[in-house]
């Protein structure tokens, strides 16, 4: 990192950048000019960190340089600030990824450093730190006894101590007593930055000119040491105490005698992964190898293009995947292949690495820091070609991109909930373009507006119609629960459920459940007055844990200890209700007493690695009976599995959203084809009170089809994507009353401008109305749906709404943003 910082005084210089700003709002973002003063000159460059002067009072933040350009006219230089250093030898975002970062403001209406840091991993950030230091040459004797003892402190560090040091040393609560300081003239403070993660480095040791040398005594050891360090040329000192029995006091000696030098060599924190020579080569059915024939015939072209690779469950569209890569590998061009749960990526990178090696970096959020920034790095400097992970393997570092694989490219995880709130495919389809790349979206439940587009002939369509090898797909059973209540099962497990369990644990064949919510009860009521234990944070029920006996609050976090005591009436009333992982596991166990059972949801694989260590456990037949959430519903292939339970179907199925019937088609589709994926036929119970539901019907046929064709006439009829986009403009607010005042006050001023600047852009209005959850964390929220084109002129509307509405004072505690086809509206 380069260090060197000048006063903010103007100096001569022919040259200015435009820098986007960090931890600016929305409502003032732009890029800023800055000039360059001479001795930056030839270091800045387009996509490199920079520390600049910002805002009334100069106070120093972070920037990145998207543009430079000569002194112009049109700009007073006098009115010009200048940047105080260069934090990176060489550009952390290219050409392509500058272009990116405008995209998403234009797209997703963010600021421009929104975007950067999106497209960054956390452990290359810098932190912009204050120090405070003592000048020297001042009479302390008029400080204060505690001035004196921080000056004294502050003294003998001898050079500039952070800020938040010397709170935590003298146990200040504030910076007041050190800002008296500096205003009086006996200390300095000054800003820097800091990076979260450091490079991983091996201290290594190589021989000098005097090496050679005879007139130098040695003992035997460090003769023994020196010689291993002259046949190597250079090794690590920790390989020299390894191989000759030695301590770092022995090569320390050698380099105060100048014989030796110290030096760093990087060195990245990822996991072993080894090709297996011995793999044999992908076998391709008839089907396969015409999808595989057509992706690459398009990959071959020098147009971008997007392709829907739509499989049954079981089709083998990973092997599709795999012969596509190698035939591209050596085309020097990066591949990037995205799965939507952290839970894939295990089984994902152990089939790839088996075939590919080191060629693979993994990105996502299991990570630490570390292995976060070495990965990065890896794939920048072009030594690995293939990116494996979630989301934000999108924004892989590659200098070109040839192919981006998205598998399961309907599930919604590939969208942002937070800032900025993008869609990976949207991401992808970007990068595609610009680098006339491939885009493959894979499916067997594809999303109803990618199928409408390659049905369209927006995308290309290969559809694989029969399960790989001797695979069929699982029979599939619906449980009428009503039935079961009225012969007078209580369980939860209907009994055609039990059965199969039961012979499934006597035959050594292994089961899933899946029951998409987690924890013990869904929900705590009080017999007495009937009201629900809610979150006082927000207005939703808490959920019992037997973990550790809490009622917990899903949105917020909040927890308190399990009493029978009613908050409301204070009787002691309380009872249970809704079944959540942790108590199927529980009801599970007491009924089959010798089954070995793992639990598998967000509670379960907190810890690192943990996903990775449940799936290999169970694939390796440890356990016979898998309960979980969401997670364990799609692309993991375990052949011994036979059997796959749905316990709650219909809390999936009547959510509040447009989307639902979209959402449980594809999980059902999916968890039932986690079924008979090896030799034995496979079979599949779906729970419900309503079993005669279509949706379910057309999920147990697994028929895709006719599920599109119900489905895609509702859109159409109703005006949903992809016949319009959805656009929700979210407010949110400590106070309800102001909340709601700005949301009709924006809604005001939106149809304000709507009218007068594009009278006839066609748009339907919807509330506002308050969220489905109104209240989170203390903050209340409302909605405002607007049904639109996404268009240029769309978004141009809205953005100068947003920015006229964010400058009102009187909404200033509100805060607001837009989501563009957001995931739930």
């Amino acid at each position: 990192m380069k260090s060197t910082f000048l006063s903010l005084t103007k100096m001569s210089s022919d040259l200015t950048v435009k820098v986007a700003v960090e931890n600016t709002t929305y409502v003032f973002d732009k890029l800023f000019d800055y000039l360059v003063p001479p001795a930056f000159t030839d270091s800045v460059q387009a996509g490199k960190r920079v520390l600049v002067p910002f805002g009334r009072g100069n106070k120093k933040k972070q920037g990145i340089i998207f543009e430079l350009s000569p002194v112009s006219d049109d700009i007073p230089v006098e009115k010009l600030k200048s940047i105080c250093s260069v934090l990176d030898d060489e550009p952390v975002l290219s050409k392509e990824f500058l272009k990116l970062a405008e995209f998403m403001k234009e797209h997703y209406f963010c600021t421009y450093y929104d975007a950067v840091k999106t497209m960054l991993p956390a452990g290359i950030n810098y932190k912009i730190t204050t120090l405070y230091g003592v000048r020297e040459g001042v009479d302390e004797e008029e400080l204060s006894e505690e001035q004196q003892r921080i000056f004294a402190y502050l003294h003998s560090k001898r050079k500039a101590v952070k800020s938040d040091k010397i709170l935590d040393d003298f146990g200040l609560d504030n910076t007041v007593i050190l800002e008296d300081m500096v205003k009086s003239g006996y200390l300095y403070k000054s800003d820097e930055a800091f990076r979260k993660v450091s490079d991983a480095v091996m201290k290594m040791a190589a021989p000098t000119e005097l090496a050679d040398s005879d007139n130098i005594k040695l003992t035997e050891k460090q003769k023994a040491v020196l010689d291993l360090i002259k046949m190597t040329g250079g090794t690590s000192v920790k390989e020299v105490c390894y191989f000759t029995g030695v301590t770092t006091g022995v090569t320390d000696a050698l380099y105060k005698k100048g014989l030796i030098y110290y030096y760093d060599e990087e060195v990245f924190r990822i996991e072993d992964r080894t090709k297996d020579e011995s793999l044999a080569p992908v076998a391709l059915s008839k089907q396969q190898q015409t999808a595989c024939d057509n992706l690459y015939a398009e990959y071959a072209d020098s147009k971008p293009h997007t392709s829907l690779l739509f499989g049954v469950t079981g089709s083998g569209k990973t092997s599709v995947f795999m012969k596509l890569i190698e035939r591209v590998i050596n085309d020097n061009k990066g591949i990037i292949v995205m799965v939507p749960e952290i839970s894939l990526t295990p089984q994902f990178v152990s089939t790839f690495s088996k075939r590919f090696g080191e060629q693979i970096a993994v990105f996502h959020s299991a990570l630490s820091l570390g292995e976060r920034l070495d990965e990065y790095k890896r794939v920048k400097k072009g030594l690995a070609k293939i990116v494996i992970g979630t989301r934000s393997a999108v924004f892989a570092p590659f200098e070109k991109v040839g192919l981006i694989i998205m598998d399961e490219e309907q599930e919604y995880s590939y969208k942002s909930e937070s800032s900025p709130r993008y869609h990976a495919r949207e991401i992808a389809k970007f990068r595609c373009s610009y680098d006339n790349a491939l885009l493959v979206l894979s499916s067997a439940t594809p999303s109803v507006e990618s199928y409408y587009y390659a049905k369209n002939g927006r995308y290309s369509l290969n559809t694989l119609t029969e399960r790989y090898g001797d695979a069929v797909l699982p029979k599939v059973v619906v449980a009428d629960m009503n039935v079961e209540q009225q012969n007078g099962n209580v369980t939860g497990f209907s009994e055609t459920l039990l059965e199969n369990l039961r012979y499934n644990l006597e035959n050594n064949k292994q089961s899933i459940l899946l029951l998409n919510r987690r924890g013990y009860n869904t929900f705590v009521t009080c017999r007495m007055c009937g009201e629900p234990v809610v979150c006082p944070n927000c207005s939703i029920s808490l959920t019992y844990h037997s973990a550790n006996r809490r009622m917990m609050c899903h949105y917020c976090g909040y927890s308190v200890p399990y009493t029978e005591e009613c908050p409301s009436c204070h009787s002691k009333s309380l009872r249970f209700g809704g079944t959540g992982t942790q108590k199927a596991e529980s009801e599970i166990s007491e009924l089959f007493p010798d089954a070995r059972i793992l639990r598998m949801d967000t509670d379960a694989t907190s810890s690192k690695s943990s996903y990775e260590k449940m799936i290999t456990a169970f694939a390796d037949g440890k356990y016979d009976i898998l309960v979980g959430t969401q997670m364990v519903a799609k692309g993991l292939n375990f052949p011994n599995v036979t059997l796959v339970g749905v316990l709650n179907t219909d809390y999936m199925l009547y959510a509040d959203d447009y989307r639902s019937y979209e959402r449980t088609f594809s999980l059902l589709t999916q968890v039932v084809g986690r079924s008979g994926r090896g030799a034995s036929k496979g079979m599949a119970v779906i729970q419900s009170y309503t079993p005669d539901n279509l949706i379910i019907s057309m999920a147990a046929r697994q028929d895709y089809l006719a599920f599109y064709n119900t489905e895609i006439q509702v859109r159409k009829a109703m005006l949903y994507p992809p016949f319009a986009d959805i656009c929700l403009i979210g407010f949110s607010g400590e106070k309800q009353q102001l909340t709601m005042k700005a949301a009709n006050s924006f809604l005001q001023c939106f149809v304000s401008h709507a009218r007068s600047e594009y009278p006839a852009m066609p748009l339907r209005i919807l509330g506002p109305s308050p969220a489905n959850v109104v209240k989170v964390s203390n903050r209340f929220r409302y909605k405002l749906i607007i049904k639109c084109k996404n268009n240029r002129d769309f978004r141009a509307l809205l953005s100068a709404v947003m920015i006229e509405f964010g400058k009102n004072k009187e909404f200033g505690k509100v805060s607001t943003y837009a989501d563009m086809n957001a995931l739930t509206c």
